[in-house]
């Protein structure tokens, strides 16, 4: 059970690349998402709560097994957040790049409430919310902008 918890938990292992695990974890997201990308709505957010349920479950558990605090191999979190982010987003290069970046920003900054929710909540929620905020600031942004630049 540990190798499965820490394979979910560290993105298919993308979390154990050097350097920038969180930047290798969005990427996957990415990836995931061009796959996902032609789900009607309703399914593709139950594939992401689905993702967020397993991914809380997980990190929790990966956090146990590592006994250290929201361990930076762990990355479950930000494939979520990044899902969130380009959740109804057309697959424009522009687009997708846009989301990658600011995604990565507030993942990194942790604006409010998002270096709140990373201080006070611990575990495997702790770990996922932060960027399920962060996914959900850029995702307002990327519908804000695309609906302002496009015919």
């Amino acid at each position: 059970m540990v190798r499965i918890y820490m394979f979910i938990a560290s993105g298919a292992y993308s979390g154990y690349l050097p350097k920038a695990p969180g930047t290798w974890g969005s990427l996957v997201g990415v990836a995931m998402w061009f796959g996902l990308r032609r789900l009607e709505l309703v399914p593709y957010i139950g594939v992401i709560v689905g993702l967020f349920i397993v991914g809380t479950i997980c990190a929790g558990s990966a956090e146990k097994i590592l006994d250290r605090g929201d361990p930076g191999i762990v990355v479950i979190d930000e494939i979520v957040g990044q899902l969130i982010a380009l959740t109804a987003l057309p697959a424009h290069p522009v687009t997708v790049l846009t989301g990658f970046f600011i995604f990565r920003f507030f993942d990194i900054l942790k604006p409010f409430p998002i270096n709140w929710l990373d201080r006070h909540i611990h575990g495997g929620l702790g770990i996922m919310l932060d960027d399920v905020i962060a996914g959900l600031y850029t995702l307002i942004i990327l519908h804000i902008g695309w609906r302002i630049i496009s015919p």
